[in-house]
C-alpha cells in the first residue's frame, strides 16, 4: 500500500541566523504511515514529539521553523505550502488533537457555535444540519445531554470534558490523517478506552491514519500498530509494536520498557533510566543518550547511523540483544 505520509530528514530548529544554526527540537527525523494505520510517537517530555507533529501541521511558531527535511502528505510536500492551501488542509484532511483542549477552543464562544464554524467551513450546509451533526459529534466522544452543552461555553466543562470537545472537532470530517498529543491524560480511564476504541474505529473503517503522540507505553502496545522511539530530538528506534515493545534493540527503548510498573517485580524498587532528558543547549556530542547508558563507550562520542533491517530501524553501536 502506498505511504500516506512520508516524513524525510526533517530538520526543526529555534532561533539562529543565517550564519549560526538554532536549537534543533527535531534532528533528522525520517518515518512513514500508510492509510488506516496508527503509529505510537513515544518519549520522554522534551524528546521533540509535539514539535514534530506541530511541522507536520505547519503549526510551529516564530522563532521555530522546519529548515530541512520533506513532508510528503499524499504525494504533496506540505514545506513550503501556501498559507491558504495550508489552511484547506487542516481540519478536513489533516487534523490535531492538542494536548491543552484550550488550543482548540474559544473561550468567548459557545460550544455548539465552535463546532458548527468548523464543520461550515469545509462542508457548505444549513446552521440547523450542522448543528445536528455537532450534536452527534459530542455524542460520540461520550458528552452527556449533548444537545443541551451544545449551548455551553468551555469554561463550563472540566478539563476531561473539553478534551473530548477537541476529540470530537478533530473527528469531524473524518480526516485522512490525524495528529494527537496526549489526548487521553486529563480523561478517565473508562473515557479513555472509548476514546481508543474511536480512533481504532476510523482506521479500521474510515482508513483515517493516525499519529499517537504520548509517554504511555500501555496505549501504544493496544492501540499502534508500529512505533517510533524518540529522544533528544532524533528516532532512536522504529518498527512493528510488537517486535520493538517485544525485543528492543535500543538502550533507550529497554530503559521505557522496563519502566513501565506492570514490568516491575512487586515489592522491588521500581526501574528507572538514571540522569534526565538533556536540555537542547547541552546536547552530549555524539548519541545523546550516551550519558544515560551502561553500554556507551569511546565509540559513542559519534552519531551512529541509522541501521535498517528491512522491518526496524535503529541507531546504536551497541544494540540490545537479550532475547534475541
Amino acid at each position: 500500500m502506498a505511504n500516506l505520509l512520508t516524513v524525510s530528514n526533517l530538520v526543526t530548529e529555534f532561533g539562529g541566523t543565517k550564519t549560526a544554526p538554532g536549537l534543533r527540537a527535531v534532528n533528522d527525523v525520517s518515518f512513514t504511515l500508510e492509510k488506516g494505520r496508527v503509529l505510537g510517537l513515544v518519549g520522554e517530555s522534551g524528546s521533540g514529539k509535539s514539535v514534530t507533529g506541530f511541522s507536520i501541521m505547519g503549526l510551529v511558531d516564530r522563532p521555530g521553523k522546519v529548515t530541512g527535511g520533506r513532508i510528503i502528505f499524499d504525494n504533496r510536500d506540505l514545506i513550503g505550502l501556501e498559507h491558504e492551501e495550508m489552511r484547506r488542509l487542516r481540519g478536513k484532511r489533516i487534523a490535531m488533537v492538542f494536548q491543552d483542549p484550550m488550543m482548540t477552543l474559544n473561550p468567548v464562544l459557545r460550544i455548539g457555535t465552535q463546532i458548527t464554524e468548523a464543520i461550515q467551513a469545509h462542508d457548505p450546509m444549513t446552521k440547523s444540519a450542522a448543528r445536528i451533526r455537532a450534536r452527534d459529534a459530542l455524542g460520540l466522544v461520550g458528552i452527556p445531554s449533548p444537545e443541551e452543552r451544545l449551548d455551553a461555553y468551555p469554561h463550563e466543562f472540566s478539563g476531561g470534558m473539553r478534551q473530548r470537545v477537541a476529540i470530537a472537532i478533530a473527528m469531524l470530517h473524518h480526516p485522512d490523517l490525524i495528529i494527537a498529543d496526549e489526548p487521553t491524560t486529563a480523561l478517565d480511564v473508562t473515557i479513555q478506552s472509548q476514546i481508543i476504541a474511536e480512533f481504532q474505529k476510523m482506521a479500521e473503517i474510515s482508513g483515517t491514519a493516525v499519529i499517537w503522540i504520548t509517554h504511555d507505553l500501555a496505549i501504544v502496545s493496544r492501540l499502534a500498530d508500529d512505533i517510533a522511539v524518540m529522544y533528544a530530538g532524533r528516532l532512536v528506534e522504529t518498527g512493528p509494536v510488537e517486535q520493538v515493545l517485544g525485543t528492543p534493540r535500543h538502550p533507550y527503548t529497554q530503559g521505557l520498557i522496563q519502566s513501565v510498573p506492570s514490568q516491575n517485580q512487586r515489592g522491588h524498587r521500581l526501574h528507572q533510566i538514571p540522569g534526565m532528558t538533556p536540555s537542547l543547549t547541552r546536547l552530549p556530542t555524539g548519541c545523546s543518550f550516551r550519558t544515560r547508558c551502561s553500554f556507551a563507550t569511546e565509540q559513542c562520542h559519534t552519531i551512529p547511523e541509522r541501521t535498517d533491517t528491512g522491518t526496524r530501524t535503529y541507531r546504536c553501536f551497541h544494540p540490545v540483544t537479550e532475547g534475541l
